[in-house]
This record gives structure tokens, sequence and C-alpha cells, in this order.
């Protein structure tokens, strides 16, 4: 009866955690601040609240270790840099999900790289999904050339994220997501700071309206999100934890449309349902696979 009530326990905590993390898109849309100057901050705010968890370890990691990291730093700032600008042109919605297909990046170059199996049923799941992403794409209501864009922009994130996961692979054996995620953060920061100077100009927050939704980003998505969902990992079955992760875009579809009146249609709503399917099929897969990339990767 204890067990149960654990495990209830924990399917409503990583079900908050997905919660949180599906703020991202509102918070960002909400910033007054440029999409990538939007993205600098959210991530130089939390380097402080990482460092207060890790400033003991970093004497243990090695020098190669801290280059590796910050390159790993500089995809992820390509991943919140087009992500962020994706909002600009498509809805939460499609952004969300569309950013979250990086199993199908991961996987051919975690085989070519790590020569990890490719699991039996990943044509049949990129088939599903490509079909899903169609329905999506060709479902809007009124189309109009920009809402291609911010699609495209989205999954071109997925591909930077999935480089992102693949740096730091090998790293999770010796060094705790915490450690990681400070270090990359300061490439990502410096990578983000340099973008934002060439493309929009460094802004300042002066204001509350400035500030407000950048503590959002940190404190939901980087502090209370990520590390909510990283202390429940393991405490329920992968495949039930793989089905509540996958709730993410459901959960910011309905955040868009309260906030910003983002409505979608119901060739929409079957799409977004067939990539979850797609995308399912192929992390299903490795739930035997400890070695997994999606098994280490920092969501």
């Amino acid at each position: 009866m204890k067990n149960r009530e654990n495990r209830t326990g924990y399917i409503l905590l990583e079900l908050g955690a997905v919660a949180f993390l599906a703020t991202g898109g509102i918070f960002v849309k909400f910033s007054q601040l440029a999409p990538i100057n939007t993205g600098f901050y959210r991530v130089l705010f939390s380097l402080p609240l990482l460092l207060m968890f890790v400033y003991k370890e970093l004497k243990y990691v090695s020098k190669k270790d801290w280059l590796l990291l910050i390159f790993a730093g500089v995809f992820l700032a390509g991943d919140i840099a087009l992500w962020n600008l994706s909002f600009t042109y498509t809805t939460v919605a499609n952004a969300n999900l569309l950013t979250n297909l990086t199993p199908f990046t991961v996987v051919p170059l975690s085989y070519i790289f790590f020569k990890e199996k490719i699991p039996r049923f990943f044509l049949v799941g990129a088939g599903i999904t490509l079909l899903g992403v169609l329905l999506l794409i060709g479902g809007k209501a009124v189309p109009a050339p920009e809402n291609y864009f911010g699609d495209f922009l989205a999954l071109c994130a997925s591909f930077f994220y999935a480089g992102f996961l693949l740096i730091c692979y090998h790293l999770r054996d010796r060094l705790t997501s915490s450690v990681i995620m400070f270090i990359s953060g300061i490439g990502t920061t410096a990578a983000l700071f340099l973008t934002a100077g060439v493309t929009e100009g460094i802004q300042i927050p002066l204001t509350f309206a400035d500030l407000w939704p950048l503590l959002g980003l940190t404190i939901f998505l980087q502090v209370i999100g990520h590390n909510l969902l990283a202390h429940c990992q393991g405490k329920i079955n992968v495949n039930l934890s793989s089905i509540i992760c996958l709730a993410q875009p459901a959960l910011a579809s309905i955040y868009s449309f309260f906030f910003f009146g983002e409505s979608i249609t119901l060739k929409e709503m079957a799409g977004i349902a067939v990539v979850i399917l797609g995308v399912y099929l192929v992390k299903a897969q490795y739930t035997k696979e400890s070695t997994s990339v999606f098994q280490k990767q920092l969501d």
C-alpha cells in the first residue's frame, strides 16, 4: 500500500515538473526583450543558483571535461536561440512539439558515434511521427508563410539539443547533472551573449515588466522544472515516465489558449496525438537499455 502511495506521489510530482517545463514558451512570449536576449538571461540567472549546489565538485572536473562541456553549451545555445525565435512565428504548441523530436536525430547519430543498437521499431516510429508532423503543419486554420518558418526553426532547435545530449553522453557517467548544466551553462551564456550582440544588440532589463518573465523562465523552467523532473526519474516505470513527459506539448497548448487565445484545429490535434505516439514508440525501445542516451539525457 505504501509503495503504491509513493508511486502515485512521484507520478503527481512528475506531472507537476512537466507542467512547469511547459510554461517556457509562455514566458518567452511575455518577455519584453528580444528572443535571444531572453534566452541569454534565462541561463545567466540560473548560474548563481546552480553554483550553490556544485561549487565543491568543480575542482574535480578535468580541463578536458570543462572544454567539452563549454562546447556542449554552444549547442544548447543554438537550441535555446532557435526555440525562442520560433515563438515569434508559430504557436506555443507547435514549437514545443517540434523541438522535442530529438530522438530522431540522437538515434542514428548514437549508432554512428557510440555503436548503439537502433531499436527494432525506430523506422516505424519515425514514419508515424513524420505523418503526425505533416498533419500538424498542414492543419493550420489560416496558414501563413511565417508559420511554416517558425515550425522550421523549432525543428532545427531539436538538432542542436541532440548535439548537446550527444556531447554530454559519456560525461554523465562521472559528472552529476547539476555540474553538467552549470559548466555547459557558461558556454551557453557566452554563445547567447555573442549571438544577441550581433543580431539584436544586448538589452538590459530595467523595469519589472522586463524582469518578471526572465525570472519566471529561470525559476519555473531551469530550477523547478528540470530539478523536479530529475528527482522523479527512475522512481516510476520508464514507459509511464515517457508518457507523462510527452504531455508537455498538450499542456503548452492549453496555456497558450488561455494566455494568448491560440487555438488549434482538429487536424492539428490529430497531428499532435500522432507525433506523441511516434516519439513514444521510439523512446519505449530504450526502457531496457540503461546505457542509452535517453536514459542519461538531462531533459
